[in-house]
């Protein structure tokens, strides 16, 4: 079975930081690719970032357009968790931000190619 368990959500100001974690086994973490999806109120759930991991430190990553300069995806192997480190925050990235595994190396875009999903945190960016 697969959980993740995510935490790191908050209030925050506009352009302001916050860190997300998605903590999983390391099994989850060596088999499964990981993405980070967010949905607004009213709005459909959509693609943040993703990452497979190759090994060590090593790992691809992808970005929506959205966020790509200001969001990061990192990973600790020791502590079995991954991160999204969110950076110059706006208004517009106020959404619950879930992770999600796919099960195998390629990433997807898609919400519904990911079979498990963590319970979301949400994350709020005042003006």
């Amino acid at each position: 079975q697969v959980q993740l368990v995510e935490s790191g959500g908050g209030l925050v100001q506009a352009g302001g930081s916050l860190r997300l974690s998605c903590a999983a086994s390391e099994s989850t973490l060596r088999d499964y690719s990981l993405g980070w999806f967010r949905q607004a109120p009213g709005k459909e759930r959509e693609f943040v970032a993703a990452h497979n991991w190759i090994g060590g430190t090593t790992f691809n990553a992808d970005y929506a357009y959205s966020v790509k300069g200001r969001f990061t995806i990192s990973r600790d192997n020791a502590v079995n968790t991954v991160f999204l480190q969110m950076g110059s925050l706006k208004p517009e990235d106020t959404a619950v931000y879930y992770c999600a595994a796919k099960f195998g190396r390629n990433w997807s875009r898609q919400p519904n190619a990911y079979t498990y999903w963590g319970q979301g945190t949400q994350v709020t960016v005042s003006s």
